[in-house]
């Protein structure tokens, strides 16, 4: 295989830090249509809550304009599919929150998918998806935005499609979407149970940053248990930042497949991932001597992680510079800490480019970097990933570009830079 030059840590911005209500912004006179699943009337005007819509038909109908809100009473809940197939302008997107005081608005399933949204610019707070068949918000258009949402008990919590690109989901809660698609025991179909997704990303350019993500994790007839928080095929450039991660089976894999499809030049940065269960592990990736490989270009910096019964990385079917670069990493496991073809084939150019991280675990099963140390993090607990006085990783790290540390605390003027998602 040809190698590629290293792949640079790349200087981005930082995560999306603006307050919720200061997320989008309008440029003509806002009209407000609500919906009241209990008390609404279909037949009303929808412009205020004593005259609110009852049904997702009447949304889903209505030509909407952009700047236009759709706000969902609290503690209402709808069955069905919320399609919102309208497009904003850029700046002046079309707006769903929610009023009232209690529950968030759930829209759930027994449906194929809780929301679709297949227009552009739309900005979405404050919306629960919830109990369905495959996502519970499902992106085909572009420059979404999604802000404080839920998701759980789906396949996915949310699913990016292919050309579903630069959206941005931050501040929401992904947790225990844990049913799998397709569950058929091996003898009749092997290798092709999917599913228990936070994020499944096929698109492009998105940004998935502060979220909380949990409990992606079901039985599996082809690998014992599976599920991920972030999964992405086919989509490159992707930027998963500054997400706090606990009891997934495995924190991120990556993939590609069909002709002209990559997945190359994603950035995970600044994350806390913990786990508990047999199987977990942090990042699996491949090269070019895998049916869906090659993925180019994937970087993982300053990232914390603590799995005591699973593994940390995985790089083979041609690992290389070109296909994983670590930096600033803490990895702690009960298992196996990183593997890379070059611990079987010898050659060094079968490494993965690694340096300046902190590893424990039972076994090595790569090349360690000049500048990283095998050694205990100590870490304040098993679900605070921060480190205590006297950690190795404090000073180990390089600047990778990054504003802020997963704690929200200003990086500027550090000269001093830590490994892992905190700085001390």
């Amino acid at each position: 295989m040809t190698k590629l030059a290293a792949v640079p840590v790349l200087v981005l911005s930082a995560a999306l830090l603006t307050a919720p209500a200061a997320a989008h912004a309008t440029t003509a006179a806002v009209t407000t249509y609500y919906v009241d699943s209990s008390a609404g009337n279909d037949a009303a005007d929808g412009l205020s809550s004593a005259t609110a819509w009852r049904s997702l038909a009447k949304v889903n109908s209505f030509p909407f304009d952009p700047g236009n809100r759709i706000s969902f009473k609290r503690g209402g809940s709808w069955t069905g599919t919320l399609k919102l197939s309208r497009s904003g302008d850029e700046g002046n997107p079309i707006v769903v929150e929610a009023y009232g005081s209690g529950n968030l608005p759930v829209v759930g399933g027994p449906v194929t998918n809780c929301v679709e949204v297949t227009g552009s610019h739309w900005f979405i707070g404050d919306l629960r998806a919830s109990n369905c068949n495959w996502a519970g918000f499902e992106l085909f258009g572009d420059h979404i935005v999604m802000d404080t949402i839920q998701a759980d008990a789906n396949v996915t919590g949310v699913s990016i499609v292919d050309g579903s690109d630069r959206n941005t989901i931050r501040w929401s809660t992904i947790t225990n979407n844990n049913k799998m698609s397709k569950l058929t025991p091996k003898e009749v179909n092997p290798d092709d149970d999917s599913g228990a997704f936070g994020f499944l990303v096929h698109g492009n350019d998105n940004v998935i940053s502060r979220n909380v993500i949990s409990g992606h994790y079901a039985f599996s007839y082809d690998y014992g248990f599976d599920g991920a928080a972030v999964e992405i095929f086919n989509g490159n450039r992707n930027r998963i930042e500054y997400n706090t991660t606990s009891d997934n089976e495995t924190f991120t894999e990556l993939g590609r497949n069909g002709t002209g499809k990559t997945a190359d030049g994603n950035v995970f940065a600044y994350n806390s991932v913990t786990s508990t269960k047999a199987l977990a592990g942090f990042l699996v990736t491949r090269g070019a001597g895998s049916n869906i490989g090659p993925v180019r270009g994937t970087v993982a910096v300053n990232n914390s992680v603590y799995l005591p019964n699973g593994d940390g990385f995985s790089c083979d079917a041609g690992c290389g510079a070109d296909i994983l670069k670590l930096r600033s990493n803490i990895i702690k496991v009960g298992k196996k800490v990183g593997y890379e073809d070059a611990f079987d084939s010898g050659d060094p150019a079968d490494s993965a480019d690694e340096d300046r991280g902190v590893y424990s675990g039972s076994q090595y099963q790569f090349t360690l970097g000049p500048n990283s140390v095998k050694a205990d993090p100590l870490f304040t607990s098993a679900t605070d990933l921060r480190p205590k006085a006297g950690s190795p990783a404090i000073g180990r790290g390089e600047n990778a570009g990054f504003a802020y540390d997963l704690a929200g605390k200003s990086l500027a003027g550090v000269t001093r830079w830590d490994a892992g998602a905190y700085q001390s």
